[in-house]
């Protein structure tokens, strides 16, 4: 097409420069490879003939002069050295921690097994007592236990009764009570000549 025809028929000059522009083949990218992996040729849009690019399966290794590489093997674990102490620590604190812990528990437990027993003991006691108590106040015991004092029971008694101007009135006839068994003997020889 002659440039008078483009300037003439604008839309024509258009779809004539997309025919050039789709005829040239696409402009090679540039690639970036990374260490680890191989360096692979992207597709482009337009077809080429002809063998395709050799792409090596295995990145190319090559020694880094100095011994570098040397050096950060020895770095890292440099780095991981006090990590790992630090987690040894920790794990032999908590470990004693917890024996300590233990050992405080067990001591708790003994002591509370001990007090249960004396609380048991204590208890047993008590109602013992309380038994005591309660054959002990029946009227029975009571005269026993008077009799075994020296004790004898009482007579008739009698009354003072108190009138409301202060007066007294006795009732009833006061006796002495009569002596006791063994005790009566006794007075009895030392008594009236």
């Amino acid at each position: 097409m002659s440039s008078a025809a483009r300037r003439a028929d604008p839309r024509a000059a258009a779809a004539a420069g997309r025919a050039a522009v789709r005829e040239t083949p696409a402009a090679p990218r540039a690639l970036r490879a990374l260490p680890s992996r191989p360096v692979r040729a992207l597709p482009s849009r337009t077809r080429t003939t002809g063998p395709a690019p050799r792409v090596p399966s295995v990145p190319e290794l090559r020694l880094l002069p100095g011994g570098a590489g040397l050096r950060a093997v020895a770095t890292a674990s440099g780095r991981r050295a006090p990590f790992v102490l630090l987690v040894v620590v920790l794990l032999v604190v908590t470990t004693i921690g917890l024996l300590v812990l233990n050992t405080a528990i067990a001591v708790n437990s003994l002591k509370a097994t001990e007090l249960r027993t004396a609380n048991a003991e204590k208890a047993e006691e008590v109602q013992a007592l309380e038994q005591q108590v309660v054959s002990g106040g029946t009227p029975a015991q009571l005269a026993a236990a008077a009799v075994a004092a020296g004790l004898v029971p009482a007579g008739a008694a009698a009354y003072l009764v108190i009138a409301p101007d202060g007066s007294a009135t006795l009732r009833g006839t006061p006796e002495p009570a009569p002596p006791s068994g063994p005790q009566a003997g006794t007075e009895g020889d030392r008594g009236t000549p």
